[in-house]
């Protein structure tokens, strides 16, 4: 998968809520990892809140990111950050810009807001994926995948995730969603992509029984579910964790009225230290 190549330069930036100050030595041994990658690493000048312990406004933080969009010497931009602030970003993203620019973008959870609102206004692909996942408890695995999948265009490892079926045996289709909560926030907005004809792609990493619950119904009563090609279920990782019943699966198809659409279950998408990507905005084919 040619994204980008050795002795690319690459960009880390904060969307969503800004990096704690401790976190240094950890995002430290990141660039490192990456500088032996041979990548040359950029950091935005928000990705760490500021002297007040304040994350920087969302101005300042769509400011740094078109910063990157409009340097053609940066190849691909990774978010580093997660909490609730990503959508504070949008209004101040030149989208038209974007579009031309054409790089991408990788970062998952509250991410899920800018991820989707890109694929809404520009149809280009980009990816659920956290990259300090290469400093987590699977780095090893995580930084061959890594290395295979973009430097060495060895195989597509980072994003050969294992799934079961649930419901249906074939499904096609270009995937939106990600974080079950965070891509509500796009509800009523510009910026929320048509679910007509997508495969969705939900995962959460807090939420018990009763607020998986009312996720859920939210994107039936907004209509998410109505024309599906298909629905992909990533690791609901305090639900899981906690052995909540029922269990995923059965909770979401107990609410669903279309008995028709095709679902798969995976715990390789998420927030777990072994997750994998997966690509927004891109078609996806799958069958038993």
């Amino acid at each position: 998968m040619n994204l980008f190549r050795k002795n690319d330069s690459i960009s880390l930036v904060s969307c969503s809520n800004g990096l704690d100050i401790s976190m240094r030595d950890k995002i430290n041994e990141l660039k490192y990892i990456l500088k032996q990658l041979n990548l040359n690493v950029f950091e935005s000048e928000a990705l760490y809140k500021d002297e007040n312990n304040k994350t920087f406004s969302g101005a300042i933080r769509g400011k740094e990111l078109m910063k990157f969009y409009n340097d053609n010497e940066i190849k691909a931009i990774f978010d580093l950050s997660g909490g609730d602030l990503c959508n504070e970003v949008i209004r101040h993203l030149d989208f038209s810009q974007i579009k031309k620019a054409n790089k991408p973008f990788f970062g998952y959870s509250d991410l899920t807001v800018i991820l989707n609102a890109l694929y809404s206004k520009t149809n280009n692909v980009n990816y659920n994926y956290q990259l300090r996942n290469l400093v987590r408890e699977d780095s090893i695995n995580q930084i061959k995948n890594f290395n295979n999948t973009f430097l060495l265009n060895k195989d597509n490892s980072l994003f050969d995730f294992n799934y079961e079926w649930i419901q249906g045996s074939y499904m096609d289709g270009t995937v939106v969603g990600g974080n079950i909560r965070c891509m509500l926030k796009l509800a009523g907005t510009e910026y929320m992509p048509s679910f007509d004809n997508k495969i969705l792609f939900l995962e959460a990493l807090s939420g018990d029984a009763n607020k998986i619950s009312t996720f859920i119904e939210q994107y039936i009563q907004i209509g998410a579910f109505n024309n599906l090609n298909g629905l992909i279920l990533g690791h609901f990782t305090e639900y899981e964790s906690a052995n909540s019943t029922p269990s995923i699966e059965d909770l979401i198809l107990s609410k669903l009225s279309n008995d028709k659409i095709p679902i798969i279950k995976t715990n390789e998408l998420g927030h777990s230290a072994n997750s994998k990507a997966i690509a927004l905005g891109s078609n996806i084919h799958l069958f038993s």
